[in-house]
């Protein structure tokens, strides 16, 4: 039996894993638990790129904020932020501006226990615990309308989120809601897993990540496409994320559908 750490919220399940869990795992993080490792280690197994896949994504919210930012957008959402790790869209942003303002949201407790003990002291930045799907419960938290100034510009981030958002659950409709709540300007940076290209490998991730607390739905390049199309695309328009504004030749490589990620930037008009 794994023992339980003082600062984990009571109700917490330790034995099932989750999505933020994992990624932390992926990315060689340490707030993940035995489950998340052992289920971690499984998709090793189906995916044996996955934590390269992890740091693709990642440098992709890089280059998504440090667009945004270029355009003079100076507010973030970032939805599903996940476990706080070193490039933190925050870290990015205040490198620019000190005086931005940054809300991350998640609704895993040990993301928001460790984002609340880094951004503790931080005027500029805050955590809400909030589920994507509650479009209410992120946008009209105390911590978001103070932060956020909803008659400007806001650049949301919808990172390796809306995989774990199930066609039930009608993610189109979720993603134009919050669409209508953002200023003419704003941005949408969001990534998706699909299953395109590597088909095998990638319902073998999705077989394994059934039981845990985030299944994954995987959606084609035009699904992808279809569930932002409120958004006007920035080019290149939905890529694999090594070839979204790449800081060199190199970082795209031979074979970017490796990294198994749809990423995209949309603007609304």
């Amino acid at each position: 039996m794994e023992q339980r750490p003082d600062w984990l919220a009571e109700g917490v399940d330790l034995d099932k894993p989750s999505a933020a869990r994992c990624y932390d795992f992926y990315l060689g993080g340490a707030h993940n638990f035995a489950a998340d490792r052992e289920l971690g280690k499984k998709v090793l197994e189906v995916v044996p790129n996955v934590k390269e896949v992890a740091l693709n994504n990642r440098a992709f919210l890089r280059r998504a904020v440090r667009y945004c930012l270029d355009q003079g957008v100076r507010q973030f959402l970032d939805i599903g932020s996940g476990i706080p790790t070193a490039g933190n869209v925050h870290e990015i942003v205040h490198a620019v501006d000190p005086q931005a303002r940054v809300v991350y949201v998640d609704n895993e407790p040990v993301a928001v226990a460790h984002s609340r003990s880094i951004l503790d002291g931080n005027d500029n930045a805050t955590i809400v615990q909030a589920d994507l799907l509650d479009v209410a419960g992120v946008l009209d938290a105390p911590e978001t309308q103070r932060m956020l100034d909803f008659s400007q510009p806001i650049a949301v981030m919808m990172v390796a989120l809306l995989h774990f958002v199930p066609e039930s659950a009608n993610p189109r409709e979720v993603i134009r809601q919050y669409h209508d709540k953002l200023a003419p300007g704003s941005y949408l940076g969001f990534s998706h897993v699909t299953g395109e290209e590597f088909p095998e490998g990638v319902q073998g991730l999705v077989n394994l990540y059934e039981n845990s607390t985030n299944p994954v739905t995987l959606r084609t390049r035009a699904e992808v496409a279809e569930l932002v199309s409120d958004f006007e695309l920035i080019e290149p328009g939905v890529v694999y994320v090594p070839e979204w504004h790449p800081d060199s030749p190199e970082d795209v490589g031979d074979r970017p559908e490796e990294s198994i990620v749809y990423g995209l930037l949309g603007r609304k008009a």
